[in-house]
Formats: C-alpha cells, sequence, structure tokens
C-alpha cells in the first residue's frame, strides 16, 4: 500500500528536511536537474514535502524552482524497513520498468540503495469518495481491464495461495503466542486450503493483476479524465476476480481520516454497485456481457473477497513487527481485516454453494 505520485490529491503534507533524503538519492536529484532542466540543484532552495497515506515506503515530493513560477518536482520513494519480506524488490523493480516502457504510470529515474526517484505526475490521487463516483467507477474498470491485457513477463502462475502461505509463516514466526493466539493463526492453514479448494477448478481467466487497488495507487488527468494505475510492488498474476474483491474491499477504507487504520465495511459496494463496475470492465473489450456472465463472476468476487481480508490482515500482523517507520496501527488493521473475514465467510460460502 503506498502514497501516489501527484501534485493534488487527499495527500496530507509536511514539510521535511532535506536530511530526510539519502546522500545517493541528493546526487541522483543534482543529476537529474541537469539532464532534465539544465539546472544546478541548490540544496537551499529545495522543499521536501513527505506525502501521507503511504503504508509500505516513506514517500517525498521534491521541489525546486522553475522558470515562470514553473516548479519543477520528482518523487523519491525510500523503502520500507523489512517489506522485502512481503515481495522481492528486484522483481518488482523490472515490474515497474516494464509498466513504464507500456506507457503506465511514471518512468522511473534513478535508483539508490534505499529506494528510487520517480517522474512526478502531474495528474489527482482519488480519495476516498471518488471511487463510488459512478462515472469515476467505470474509468477504474476500463483501465483495470486495460491493465489486465498487458503482456508481462514472468510465471502466470497464480501466486495468491503461495504468498498467503509465506506470509502465514512470517506471522507466526514473528508473533508472541498471545498475539498468535489472538488472531487465531493456528487455523489460518486450514482456511488458506478451504478457500483454494473453494475456487480450485473453476473457470476462471488469470492475468497480471495489480492487487493493490486502493485509492491512493489511482490517478485521474482531470482534464481528459484518463485514469493511470501506480505502484506495483504487490503486482502479480491472479485470477481477475481477486484484484476486483481486493478493489471494492478497499471502498471501506479511508487511510486519511483520523483513524486510517479503521475499515467500515458498510461502505462495500452494493450489488447495484458491482454489477456497473463488471459491466464497465467486461463491455471495455468491445463486446456486451451477458447477465450470467456477470452473475458467474459477482460469485467468484464474493469468495475472493475473504481472501482479500486474509491478505492483508497477515499483512499487517508482519508490518507491524518489521516496518517501524510508518506511524499506522498496522495490527490494529490487521485485526479489522480478520474479523471481517470470520464475520462474512459462513454467510459468503453458504451463498456460493447453497447445498451444502
Amino acid at each position: 500500500m503506498a502514497a501516489a505520485a501527484s501534485d493534488a490529491g487527499p495527500e496530507l503534507r509536511r514539510t521535511s528536511s532535506i536530511d530526510r533524503i539519502p546522500a545517493e538519492a541528493r546526487r541522483i536529484l543534482h543529476r537529474l536537474a541537469g539532464e532534465l532542466w539544465g539546472a544546478d540543484v541548490d540544496p537551499a532552495a529545495l522543499v521536501v514535502s513527505q506525502l501521507q497515506g503511504a503504508l509500505t515506503n516513506e514517500v517525498f515530493r521534491i521541489t525546486w524552482p522553475g522558470g515562470e513560477g514553473d516548479p519543477r518536482k520528482v518523487l523519491v520513494r525510500i523503502y520500507g524497513q523489512g517489506v522485502e519480506v512481503f515481495f522481492d524488490r528486484a522483481d518488482e523493480v523490472r515490474t515497474f520498468e516494464c509498466m513504464s516502457r507500456h506507457g503506465q504510470g511514471p518512468r522511473l529515474l534513478g535508483r539508490f540503495p534505499q529506494g528510487r526517484v520517480e517522474e512526478f505526475i502531474n495528474a489527482r490521487t482519488l480519495s476516498a469518495p471518488d471511487l463510488r463516483d459512478p462515472e469515476i467507477s467505470s474509468l477504474i474498470a476500463r483501465k483495470l481491464r486495460e491493465f489486465h491485457e498487458l503482456d508481462m513477463p514472468g510465471s502466470k502462475d497464480i501466486s495468491l495461495w503461495q504468498r498467503l502461505r509465506r506470509w502465514l509463516e512470517e506471522a507466526r514466526s514473528r508473533c508472541s503466542a498471545e498475539e498468535a493466539r489472538q488472531f487465531r493463526l493456528e487455523a489460518l492453514g486450514d482456511e488458506i486450503a478451504e478457500l483454494e479448494n473453494a475456487l480450485s477448478g473453476v473457470d476462471q481467466r488469470v492475468v497480471f493483476c495489480h492487487n493493490d487497488l486502493q485509492y491512493g495507487n489511482i490517478m485521474i488527468y482531470e482534464e481528459t479524465r484518463q485514469v493511470t494505475l501506480i505502484d506495483y510492488e504487490y503486482a502479480s498474476f491472479n485470477p481477475v476476480a481477486f484484484d476486483i474483491a481486493n478493489h471494492f474491499c478497499e471502498m471501506a477504507a479511508d487511510y486519511h481520516s483520523n483513524t486510517p487504520h479503521v475499515m467500515d465495511f458498510t461502505k462495500y459496494p452494493d450489488m447495484d454497485e458491482q454489477w456497473r463496475f463488471l459491466e464497465a470492465y467486461l463491455s471495455s473489450s468491445g463486446e456486451e456481457p451477458s447477465d450470467a456472465e456477470v452473475e458467474t463472476l459477482l460469485g467468484l468476487i464474493a469468495k475472493y473477497s475473504l481472501s482479500s481480508h486474509l491478505f492483508w490482515g497477515l499483512w499487517g500482523i508482519v508490518s507491524e513487527h518489521v516496518n517501524k517507520n510508518i506511524d499506522f496501527e498496522y495490527k490494529e488493521y490487521a485485526r479489522h481485516r480478520f474479523n471481517q473475514y470470520w464475520d462474512t465467510k459462513p454467510r459468503i460460502l453458504q451463498a456460493c454453494n447453497p447445498s451444502s
């Protein structure tokens, strides 16, 4: 989960010292100033602002004066402590570069040991209410379909179940006995196996998924109404229904509220909202979907919403133990996700398997 590289949006910013930026990154900034704008970087002229809402890395907007009031900006991303337990950083950088070649997201401008420098996108980062706007939701659906059609390298196998088991082992190895009891970690191996079994053998599309489609990772160009997706740290091949289910779950989040770790699942999209999203997603191929096609996907999405709760619940537990740079109540966030899993599992699986 990360903040977006935009100049306008819901991020709350606080001005930071240039000393927050590693020396290697400052050298890259100096080089970029000459390459991009033919200018020297005066450290005293740089304005460093930390973007709020990032839950995996620290993200900074770097601004220095340009001509005629045109500020020049780039983004510096400093990797969170210990987050390599969630993904392979080298794979993530390769994905970032590949997405850039596809014309998706920001360009990579430089790398340093603790992070990277990225192009600053002059678009607006979405806010939590934007996800409920019918027009914007339709734009997201069509953009997600485009994302899913990208030809990306790497194994085309589903990563979800292996990743859940790996994160569960990480959580068990780091939690105290009391934490493990509170979060029922001893039961989650069977829960993962049950979900995998319930979804195995089902005819479903496996595509390159974003896996973290929260509002802070979606940007919109106001003039053209073009949407772009950013931050691909968790991206991998998975079923389409998982990516959409995860996006629906994110409609319950507001990472810029006074309690950013609390999710309000009364805001999970109702059936009409889900149907509209899926119609926009499926019809973007040029063919109108049948009601049966939409209903089948709705059933899969409901089941995959359960795996989304386990996914981010385990992420929260592990993050509590490894990521000390970000001010976020990871453990309480995990509690919300697990509670929602246990509360909704009987209803969802019964609805999808009425004969059981």
